[in-house]
């Protein structure tokens, strides 16, 4: 019986969808299990599997469409039935099958992502070995491959350089108007994209948001990071980062102003004594916020573990959407980008989001006396409509107190 490819459930949240690629064609046979369609949703890509054997029939929504969950993307038909050969072809395909066998080639696995960037880069597919799962591509092997070809290859004189394949592609499929001396370009937003910039609205429009700042002096963590950094990393396979200690900290704030990790439902606060702690990672297709379930019980180790493995994923495109959900207060790091100072915004329903930032030295009075210290300056943004200004100032407070003396983490 000929069997529906629909937009399936990805989770509670995921609604829609919008078809990023079609991977068969109509007319194509298909396997079971077989990779059909590449899915974009606003947290995560996906790829739908055939249900069944048989002929990939009429595809009801090509890319760039925007689908809904339980939606029929297309039919699989069953396969017709074979033709009885007359008896003496098949005796003569016998023979022609005896003298020269054919192995069906193994159909490589790709994740979204790496599909994407071989596109991007004009990477040969065919010619990667995948590190995911059961052979897999990710994106890193792509990324790899061309690293590798570009130290191989000479760089060609300016005569010889030409447009690369994927540069007429990404102008396919932007729209181009020109005016005099003047070229505009528009291109389609992502559904990450256009995910983020409705949320990034909503939270200003619904929440009352406020940001109070602080500073915190990052000479007690450097300390401790030049004394263990390569023992931690020996013991653990990762690095020691900044990461772990923020954490620590904010949590140990959170026990004392619950308030701060909390949500609004209706009239009523919903105050969480768990800590799920979103850390904002970014990636090539936007912001992502991959959480740390029950942070207050991981160690230094394992949430560093942790956080490297949401970037590496974030990256691939490999994150879950468990990974994705929840959470009960953010943290934020432009610090990485090398911001200075910014005012993050709220991640709803969550009711506070703490801002990290770059750490430079600056000469600070100490004891009487002008040194230089490494300095960093922290955001907390709030939701006022349940936190109060003085909460979010001693929240603050307690988390550069914590930071700077690292020893009191561990009471925590």
């Amino acid at each position: 019986m000929p069997a529906n490819v629909v937009v399936p459930e990805v989770g509670e949240s995921i609604v829609d969808a919008r078809v990023a690629r079609w991977l068969k064609k109509e007319g194509d046979a298909v396997n079971v299990g077989d990779p059909l369609v590449e899915l974009e949703t606003d947290k995560i890509d996906l790829e739908v599997a055939a249900p069944q054997g048989g002929v990939l029939g009429k595809i009801a929504h090509g890319d760039g469409a925007d689908v809904k969950v339980g939606e029929v993307l297309a039919v699989i038909e069953e396969s017709a039935a074979p033709k009885a050969p007359h008896p003496a072809e098949a005796a003569s395909a016998a023979k022609v099958d005896t003298q020269k066998p054919e192995p069906k080639e193994e159909k490589k696995r790709v994740t979204p992502a790496a599909r994407n960037a071989a596109q991007q880069k004009s990477v040969d597919l065919k010619s990667i070995s995948g590190s995911g799962d059961a052979g897999r591509v990710m994106k890193r092997d792509v990324e790899q491959a061309e690293a590798r070809a570009t130290r191989s290859t000479p760089a060609p004189s300016l005569a010889e350089a030409a447009p690369r394949p994927q540069a007429a592609k990404a102008e396919a499929k932007a729209v181009q108007t020109t005016s005099g001396d003047r070229t505009e370009e528009r291109v389609r937003m992502s559904k990450r994209r256009a995910t983020i910039a409705r949320r990034l609205i909503e939270a200003q429009s619904t929440a009352a948001m406020l940001t109070t700042f602080n500073e915190v002096d990052m000479s007690a963590v450097t300390a401790i990071w030049e004394r263990h950094k390569q023992a931690f990393k020996d013991r653990h396979g990762v690095g020691l980062g900044l990461t772990s200690f923020f954490v620590k900290g904010a949590i140990g704030a959170l026990r004392e102003f619950p308030r701060i990790n909390a949500e609004i439902q209706g009239d009523e606060m919903v105050l969480k004594h768990y800590y799920d702690i979103g850390i904002a990672v970014g990636a090539s297709e936007g912001l992502v916020v991959p959480v740390l379930r029950d942070a207050d019980r991981l160690s230094f180790a394992q949430i560093e573990q942790k956080v490297r493995a949401f970037a590496k994923a974030a990256e691939d495109g490999t994150l879950a959407l468990a990974d994705l959900k929840g959470g009960t207060f953010t943290i934020t790091n432009g610090g990485v980008f090398g911001s200075l100072l910014s005012t993050p915004i709220l991640n709803p329903p969550q009711v506070g989001i703490l801002g990290l930032h770059a750490i430079k030295d600056r000469p600070m009075a100490v004891g009487g006396q002008v040194q230089i210290r490494p300095m960093m300056y922290m955001a907390l943004t709030y939701d006022h409509r349940i936190v109060d200004g003085a909460e979010a100032v001693q929240f603050l407070v307690r988390v550069k107190q914590l930071v700077e003396d690292p020893g009191a983490l561990l009471i925590e």
